[in-house]
């Protein structure tokens, strides 16, 4: 496996009922709606996107449920979409695009699978709630247990920022300890001991950490450049005994795409345990995604605590922690830490988990991400240096990114030296030709296996043609 430009790996509205009087833009959104089917595609604009998102406005904070969504680091408008199936997006202008966002990466077997739809119908039969147990959360927990070398007991919750959450409070609760490294641009959730030099949605905002969080919540957290061997040593130095976890995210997914040095996760594995603190790898996006064990096993690291999400939910809200046995009876209500979630285990987030866990067992499906992924990516690359631009980046089976920089991108500091105004531009001209990209330079981009051959070629293609233009 080789690198590529030192930074990854190539080849290798529904309107709401409200009581209240109407308003002009509630109508608005909701007759856009209405028409908004079965649009036949045109020339592309973005009209009733434009529309729907005014009207949002009104109704959320910045229109949107999740900042990133706004568009703000790359201009223009959000886009409204109203379906999705296997590599495909349609907005509710009727435009069509390549998606390489996945839902933010959960949708590893296509958008809309067949098979994880028929799965939910039967078990929606049954009901969406039960607020008590039932037996698909142990299947889907066996499954994760048999899966990913760190665990031997998990806890399901409902988003990554729980499952991180828990594992921190567990890691205290363990440790008897209060300190906790993170890593400058990795993005743990919206928890206020994580919002510490943070990366996703608040580097892409430009706010480095965030308004109403108190001092007494971050006081503890610790934080260093991630690939940074020598300030992680000399914060245990300066912290002897105090330090109760180091996390991370063992691929940077929230700060662009970003890969770890060949000697950074052994040396963390190895000054963890020689300080009696806990590692936790947080693969909330790589888990299931860079090998069925996730990163640890794509290393051949194992953690002592490990962060889920996404993909274990098939696309629905999921997250779950897990970790060696002896931590994890530490949880309630087996040992004292409490942590509680009315619907954690719902039975249709365990549902299409289970589904897309089994698709995913089988033969050849990383090897089938691997060589798709490095074809988009080698090819954007090669499009980019064909069109005068500095650009590096790179792959792990279904997940990728690049940087309009020469590089190598190390760090969040190296990625924050990438020109985010051209990659604006470049966004736009990819949403013009039919390609969805996340809306910021600081996210990675994800594959699928509904990705085809054909998929990636006219990504390349157009990649090629936006980037001789801008």
């Amino acid at each position: 496996m080789t690198s590529v430009s030192g930074v990854g790996y190539s080849r290798s509205l529904f309107p709401a009922l409200s009581t209240k009087p109407s308003r002009s833009p509630s109508r608005r959104v909701a007759s856009v709606i209405r028409n908004a089917v079965s649009v036949e595609k045109k020339s592309f604009t973005l009209d009733k996107s434009e529309e729907i998102f005014n009207a949002a406005k009104e109704l959320m904070p910045g229109g949107v449920n999740s900042p990133v969504r706004a568009f703000k680091s790359v201009g223009g408008q959000p886009i409204v979409f109203d379906s999705v199936k296997g590599s495909r997006m349609w907005d509710v202008d009727g435009n069509e695009y390549i998606d390489y966002v996945g839902s933010w990466g959960p949708a590893i077997i296509g958008h809309a699978d067949d098979k994880v739809n028929a799965a939910l119908i039967e078990t929606l039969k049954k009901g969406t709630s039960f607020g008590a147990p039932c037996v698909l959360e142990n299947v889907l927990a066996e499954m994760v247990i048999s899966a990913v070398p760190s665990v031997e007991m998990v806890r399901f919750v409902n988003s990554g920022t729980e499952a991180c959450m828990g594992a921190l409070r567990l890691a205290r609760a363990f440790t008897g300890r209060q300190k906790v490294i993170k890593f400058e641009g990795c993005y743990h959730g919206h928890a206020d001991s994580f919002l510490v030099k943070a990366g996703s949605g608040v580097a892409t905002l430009g706010l480095p950490d965030s308004p109403g969080v108190p001092k007494g919540a971050t006081s503890d957290t610790l934080t260093s450049p991630y690939n940074d061997l020598e300030t992680i040593k000399n914060l245990f130095n300066t912290h002897k005994g105090d330090i109760a976890a180091v996390i991370l995210e063992p691929v940077v997914g929230n700060a662009g795409f970003i890969t770890p040095k060949p000697e950074f996760l052994n040396s963390l594995r190895k000054i963890t345990k020689e300080n009696g603190a806990l590692l936790i790898f947080d693969e909330v996006m790589t888990g299931f995604r860079l090998a069925y064990g996730g990163a640890q096993e794509y290393f051949g690291i194992i953690p002592d605590l490990t962060t889920m999400g996404k993909i274990i939910g098939g696309g629905l809200p999921v997250g779950a922690y897990g970790g060696r046995r002896d931590i994890m009876e530490k949880v309630a209500p087996a040992g004292p830490m409490y942590q509680a979630g009315t619907l954690s285990g719902n039975p249709l987030a365990m549902t299409a988990g289970i589904h897309t866990l089994k698709r995913l067992m089988e033969p050849g499906c990383y090897d089938y991400l691997d060589n798709i992924t490095g074809d988009l990516v080698n090819g954007i690359l090669d499009a980019g240096k064909r069109g005068g631009h500095e650009m590096c980046g790179g792959h792990i089976r279904g997940m990728f990114g690049f940087f309009f920089t020469g590089g190598p991108v190390h760090n969040f500091a190296d990625a924050k030296k990438s020109d985010t105004s051209k990659f604006a531009r470049f966004h736009r001209g990819m949403l013009e030709e039919g390609v969805y990209l996340a809306p910021s330079q600081f996210e990675a981009g994800f594959t699928s296996l509904a990705h085809s051959s054909k998929d990636i070629e006219q990504t390349v293609e157009a990649a090629e043609r936006v980037l001789q233009r801008i």
